[in-house]
């Protein structure tokens, strides 16, 4: 095509989209805003995806709040950008359950209708159901693996169609969407006067069947060998942002707290849910608060996706790292900062959770009479302690800063180590309740967080812990007669150091002092590869 070609094309093609698109984004830029909700004020302030800033969460009932989560598209097994999303959102979950005595009622969708299974039904040669329904469990499995608290319901789309096709009929009833010849339902963006709160829409090339290229289905007419459901207008299937509107406004209605999901799907899939569900309503915000998680990227930029073919599933990285440490690791980062993983990045968060884990053993040491150094200065320690607890609880007020709170704790347990391994001093009266106290509320504070420092103790672990103790106490006496000869006895030495490292293998950490050594069993063992 030469050059007036090109001109001709545009000028009767794209021009008028754009111009119809930029007349229209005047009208809305002064309507587009976010209403403050009436309820009840908590402690607690959130960034704003509409406003891009930070805001009051406010909530429609007391000590609770209604929350709707984007699950997984069931044709594949979920990968770890999937479980940082979902293991932040549980980290705030827990945060506001925690520490402000709020209840998220969670419900999460199971899109288990969709052109990606489709497609993936048609090259395995499974029926669609048989698919979505193995990667479904799977998806379950991985979650529990990864101590995600279970949402409240788990809602598949499929299950939902009836509701779906009376959410899409009421739209059209409000000349909110139109049909088109072949049977398919599109939202009528321009008619929308809000349409753009999250993100700014950018019109691409126009579509034969479409009165805008922004407008986007709420009812795809059937194709050759898909799976359909009647409707008034003809056999078809959902479109992809109606599904996560009707499932949510069923059991939610006409107003939602919370609504969370990764960065990408602000827009356009957060922004047609809103724009549709505020047209069924006839109201001016559905959503009160949109929470959105970074994305988990690969070597720089590199997002992690299924379309890309790079990604991790959650069992692979189960081959080289434990649920506690990929949760640190999410901890470590902001759940709106996109985060880089690597060996590197994992490593600090492993080194970080080693940090905690060696204190509280330390710790225990401490007070059972086991450490020959400790010099503590209780008022310090304590008065540190009430600082840390004011940090950390501010943290995670203000946008559920995680990585700050995690300093926090890391400075209090810098503070503890240092006073652990001072020498004693015979002259002074040792307390021990101080240390005590720290290492519980370390212990505390993780947990709320979603990490498990629990063992199991029955009687088998019992005797485990017998032998064990018997093993350490024998190194021990030889270790220190081979200190005491004239000429230290490397041989025995060496033996020693043997079987300190190989316990740790086995997850069983030995620390030698000068006259008695320690024991703890490490609650994580995957480390890095060397």
């Amino acid at each position: 095509m030469n050059c007036m070609g090109n001109m001709k094309y545009l000028k009767n093609n794209l021009f008028p989209v754009w111009k119809r698109f930029f007349d229209v984004q005047s009208k809305k830029k002064q309507q587009l805003r976010w209403i403050e909700p009436g309820g009840f004020k908590t402690n607690v302030s959130v960034y704003n995806s509409v406003t891009k800033c930070k805001v009051p969460l406010i909530l429609k009932n007391e000590n609770s709040c209604t929350w709707y989560m984007c699950g997984p598209t069931v044709y594949d097994s979920a990968h770890i950008g999937h479980a940082c999303t979902y293991v932040k959102f549980d980290i705030i979950q827990r945060i506001l359950t925690e520490y402000f005595n709020i209840h998220p009622i969670v419900i999460m969708s199971i899109t288990d209708i969709d052109d990606k299974i489709i497609k993936r039904s048609i090259e395995s040669g499974k029926s669609w159901k048989e698919l979505t329904r193995f990667y479904e469990e799977e998806f379950f499995e991985d979650m529990q693996s990864l101590n995600v608290s279970k949402p409240y319901m788990f809602c598949r789309v499929s299950e939902y169609i009836p509701h779906i096709i009376k959410f899409v009929d009421n739209i059209v009833s409000k000349d909110g969407a139109y049909v088109t010849k072949d049977g398919s339902v599109y939202f009528d963006t321009a008619k929308w006067h809000t349409y753009g709160k999250l993100n700014k829409p950018m019109p691409n090339e126009s579509h034969p069947e479409k009165k805008s290229s922004l407008d986007f289905a709420l009812w795809k007419a059937v194709k050759a060998g898909e799976p359909s459901w009647e409707s008034p207008w003809g056999h078809g299937r959902p479109g992809w942002h109606i599904e996560c509107s009707t499932i949510a406004s069923t059991i939610f209605g006409n107003t939602i707290d919370i609504h969370s999901g990764g960065i990408d799907l602000a827009f356009p899939h957060h922004e047609n849910e809103e724009a549709q569900s505020c047209c069924h309503y006839d109201i001016e915000q559905w959503v009160n608060y949109w929470l959105h998680s970074g994305h988990l990227h690969l070597h720089g930029d590199t997002k992690m996706s299924k379309s890309l073919k790079n990604t991790v599933s959650i069992r692979e990285l189960f081959n080289k790292y434990t649920a506690n440490q990929f949760r640190m690791f999410c901890l470590l980062s902001h759940y709106r900062n996109g985060v880089e993983f690597s060996d590197i990045t994992m490593q600090i968060a492993v080194s970080t959770l080693k940090k905690f884990e060696s204190f509280i053993s330390d710790c225990d040491n401490f007070v059972a009479d086991k450490l020959c150094t400790g010099d503590i200065d209780e008022s310090l320690l304590l008065q540190c302690l009430s600082e840390t607890k004011h940090r950390v609880q501010s943290a995670v007020a203000d946008d559920f800063n995680t990585p700050s709170a995690i300093h926090e704790l890391l400075n209090l347990i810098s503070l503890g180590n240092k006073m652990l391994h001072l020498p004693k001093d015979p002259s002074k009266s040792h307390s021990k309740s101080s240390i005590a106290v720290v290492s519980n509320y370390i212990i505390f504070v993780l947990l709320k967080f979603g990490i498990s420092y629990s063992v199991k103790s029955d009687a088998n672990d019992h005797k485990l812990k017998s032998v064990i103790e018997e093993l350490v106490n024998f190194r021990s006496s030889v270790r220190i007669r081979a200190l005491e000869q004239g000429v230290k006895d490397k041989v025995l030495l060496t033996a020693c150091d043997t079987v300190r490292k190989n316990l740790l293998i086995h997850g069983i950490e030995v620390k030698d002092y000068k006259k008695t050594s320690t024991w703890n069993i490490l609650r994580e063992v995957k480390m890095m590869e060397n």
